[in-house]
């Protein structure tokens, strides 16, 4: 033991204390996925906190020289035989709660560990078990203490999701409630305006009984309720019917959320209800999502719950564990690595990696964790302890939580647990790529195409011609197209009263619509009613015709499954659409400019000013041009926030984001976005905006304005003042973005002094280099479907995805954990789809 002690005395200088910010990484290697349970448990380091499988911790060590490293290790404990049930797995309940890993949600199996922590010094591995440290010195005890016990959960905590956490709206504490007389009966309830009697909510201001939203289905209600808080403002409502002593259904219509009111008791005695004696009459609203979330066709149908499927293991057919609500994220991510730029990109980076003490681009991580083969292994059967039956489909699989913390990152929605839309994760993702693969390979420009927009004014019947780049088809869906309606809508109302009245048999009938009716959608004109022609020199109408000015090696199509109605309360279409397994979109091709057809001249509409201009008369400035100086920077125009702030978001410097609303006369995102692409390569596209006879731009941010505190912050990372300067102009200032852009233009920054310094010449505005046009492949559009993401639910916020894959021409279905062969994979029920270029 005294040996022991002198070993960890010698290395007590190199173990430091986590301060509140450190994250200790006691879940996942940085280099691979191995984790506490793989075989040889995790190594942390506990001077940089990273952690390390068995097969890399010695090459970490040899590397830095750190000798003292937690251990950690977690072996399964074997589940309890239920009495109750022969085959040791008891049946799974009906979920009551839409919630995720939660005692009443969706079903996620907790598995339950035990662990052991102990300490081991490198690189003899001499190991200091708690009971070791307990006969230490107090000095010893103190610097290990919080590794060997704060630091480490003693139980596996799963991620959870619980979609019923509600806050307490912050008008409940000062509601205001009027003295009308209003007495509401314990039953019988009617809406006031349209005598329906279900979904009635009662508003907690004024007592009014009115009926709920309208559904998509034409079921709910009429909208009453959220009309009275249109008109009053009264902002609270119970849903009547869901009132018990432990509660009810409260919505804010202000906040537009289910909300708590701590209040409530108090609220409705107001209204002559004693909440206590209230008994549950109608199903909640957590009930009902629940009802429709499990609706027979879209979770078993698009899971193929209702066969056996075959399990898969081997390499590129890797499970990604749920972290509560990240089934997009697996989505997508299981798709995209798939795509071969996306192969050849990360894995060979990834396979020298190990070599180097740095963790490597989390994206060349999962790469490798996914198309490896390595943690594509059987789950044991907890059941049997023997693990002598035959597989599951559950696989050990990887858990992407470095991965899903490094893209979720600063982002409102992605850094949560919440669902989310795969289209908006898909972009979100390749928007990153784009960012960091400006001087490398990018593996998104499979996905990169142009789109010619001509637009034709109908007055003069002149044309404008604009690309802009995208990444998605998203094609519409023309309801009115349905070859089923009349009979099969009759069929569809049917089934959904059935459904709520508890009748777990009714048919499923959703709304066919063929893809021949979404392709045409897409492709015919459409009317633009206040296009600014530069012919005409005023508003008129106009068409606009999209084509593909050219096509991707890898085509993604996105079904505009999920809407807004017309009270903004979004709906997912219940459709199903007969997408093909060969596309030949040839046929849109655009053409430029016709033989014979006038181009509307480049004419820039006159600028719209603000208010001040009436300054000018004011101060008796008329018809005196010499002083136009005076008041000029009065003069700023008015800008499309929106336009601008979008603009903004997607990269582009501010100047000439505020240029692009300017000089399209505020007329929309579409507009701006052209005049984006069409203004790129011009010298002076970043440069403030200037307005005619104006000496300077108004609202220009000159280098004083930047933030020294960002300045500071750029340069304590080794960078110069002057690159620094130079990365927060290009991102209008903020800081993320200019940490982002600084590590992306490296190889544009290799001429200037990387130390802190003097000027380079580089950085004078003389030498700038005009920004890269779009780079786009080119080839047949012709296209076969192998892969497609498939949602199950109501809303992009709540729900299920899955993706189904054709690998060697087998569909397999990616189910988070569950790999399987694909016996009926569901192509008509798909949200993205995503295609591949047929050689010709």
């Amino acid at each position: 033991m005294a040996e022991v002690g002198d070993v960890l005395m010698s290395v007590l200088s190199t173990i430091r204390v986590p301060k509140p910010g450190d994250r200790v990484h006691k879940d996942e290697c940085a280099l691979s996925f191995s984790s506490p349970e793989s075989e040889g448990g995790l190594y942390v380091c506990m001077n940089s906190f990273l952690g390390f499988g068995s097969q890399y911790v010695d090459r970490y060590h040899a590397r830095t020289g750190q000798r003292a490293y937690l251990h950690i290790t977690r072996s399964r404990k074997p589940k309890e035989d239920d009495s109750n049930s022969g085959s040791g797995h008891p049946p799974k309940k009906k979920p009551t709660r839409l919630a995720i890993g939660i005692e009443g949600g969706f079903d996620v199996e907790q598995e339950q560990y035990e662990e052991d922590v102990k300490v081991v010094i490198l690189p003899d591995r001499q190991e200091v078990t708690s009971e070791d440290l307990a006969t230490m010195p107090d000095v010893v005890r103190e610097r290990v203490r919080y590794f060997v016990s704060d630091s480490v959960s003693h139980a596996l905590q799963v991620q959870q999701w619980d979609g019923e956490v509600r806050q307490e709206s912050r008008h409940a504490a000062d509601l205001k409630q009027l003295d009308n007389g209003v007495k509401i009966p314990p039953s019988g309830w009617r809406c006031e305006v349209c005598d329906l009697q279900e979904n009635i909510w009662m508003n907690l201001t004024d007592g009014k009984l009115l009926c709920g939203r309208r559904y998509f289905d034409g079921s709910g209600g009429n909208n009453h309720a959220l009309l009275h808080f249109q008109e009053t403002g009264y902002p609270i409502a119970v849903k009547l019917g869901t009132i018990t002593p432990d509660g009810a259904d409260v919505y804010s219509y202000d906040e537009d959320d289910m909300v708590l009111d701590s209040k409530l008791p108090e609220h409705l005695a107001h209204f002559g209800i004693n909440m206590m004696t209230m008994e549950k009459t109608e199903r909640t609203m957590t009930e009902l999502e629940i009802a429709v979330n499990q609706r027979v066709g879209e979770w078993e149908v698009i899971q193929e719950s209702g066969t056996t499927l075959r399990p898969l293991f081997g390499s590129g057919l890797t499970g990604m564990k749920n972290l509560g609500n990240s089934c997009y994220l697996n989505s997508v991510m299981q798709v995209l690595f798939t795509v071969p730029d996306f192969q050849n990109k990360s894995v060979p980076s990834f396979t020298h990696s190990p070599h180097h003490p740095v963790p490597p681009s989390y994206v060349d991580h999962l790469g490798y964790g996914l198309l490896s083969g390595e943690y594509s292994k059987p789950a044991p059967d907890h059941g049997d302890e023997n693990a002598a039956s035959e597989p599951r489909g559950d696989q050990i699989g990887i858990a992407p939580r470095m991965f899903k913390a490094l893209v979720g990152r600063g982002h409102p929605e992605f850094s949560t647990n919440r669902q989310q839309d795969a289209q908006e994760f898909l972009l979100h993702f390749i928007n990153m790529v784009e960012r960091n693969c400006r001087s490398a390979s990018n593996p998104s420009e499979a996905f990169r195409f142009l789109v010619e927009e001509r637009i034709v004014c109908q007055q003069s019947q002149k044309a404008k011609y604009t690309q802009r780049v995208d990444y998605i088809v998203q094609l519409p869906v023309p309801m009115d197209q349905a070859t089923n309606t009349g009979e099969g809508l009759t069929t569809y109302n049917e089934a959904e009263r059935r459904r709520e009245e508890g009748d777990s048999s009714a048919p499923t009938v959703r709304a066919q619509i063929p893809f021949t009716a979404c392709m045409a959608a897409l492709s015919e004109p459409e009317i633009l009613a206040d296009f600014w022609s530069s012919a005409v020199q005023s508003k008129t109408t106009a068409t606009k015709t999209t084509r593909f000015a050219s096509f991707p090696d890898h085509l993604v199509i996105q079904i505009k499954k999920f809407t807004f109605g017309l009270d903004w309360v979004p709906k997912k279409l219940d459709v199903s659409i007969d997408v093909p397994d060969t596309l030949d979109l040839s046929a849109l091709r655009a053409t430029g400019q016709q033989q014979g057809e006038e181009l509307l001249p480049e004419v820039a509409p006159p600028p719209l000013m603000t208010p001040d201009v009436e300054v000018k008369g004011i101060l008796g400035f008329h018809g005196n041009e010499e002083d136009d100086s005076l008041y000029s920077p009065l003069l700023s125009p008015v800008l499309d926030d929106s336009t601008v702030s979008q603009l903004c978001e997607m990269g582009f410097p501010l100047e000439a984001c505020r240029k692009a609303a300017y000089y399209t006369g505020n007329t929309g995102i579409d507009a701006a976005m052209n005049w984006i692409m069409g203004h790129m390569d011009d010298p002076d596209f970043g440069s403030p905006l200037v307005l005619p006879g104006c000496s300077s731009g108004p609202g220009t941010t000159p280098t004083e304005s930047l933030s020294e505190e960002h300045l500071a912050t750029i340069v304590s990372m080794g960078f110069s003042r002057d690159q620094a300067t130079k990365a927060l102009r290009a991102t209008s200032n903020v800081l993320d973005r200019a940490v982002d852009w600084i590590f992306s233009h490296l190889d544009d920054l290799e001429s200037m002094d990387v130390s802190e310094g003097g000027r380079s010449a580089a950085e004078s505005e003389g030498g700038r280099d005009p920004p890269p046009g779009p780079r786009v492949r080119d080839g047949p559009g012709k296209y076969e479907l192998f892969a497609f993401i498939s949602h199950m639910g109501t809303s992009t916020m709540c729900g299920h995805y899955v993706c189904h894959i054709k690998k060697d021409q087998q569909w397999v279905i990616f189910n988070d954990q569950k790999v399987c062969a694909s016996e009926k994979p569901p192509k008509d029920l798909g949200y993205l789809y995503f295609y591949r270029r047929v050689a010709e």
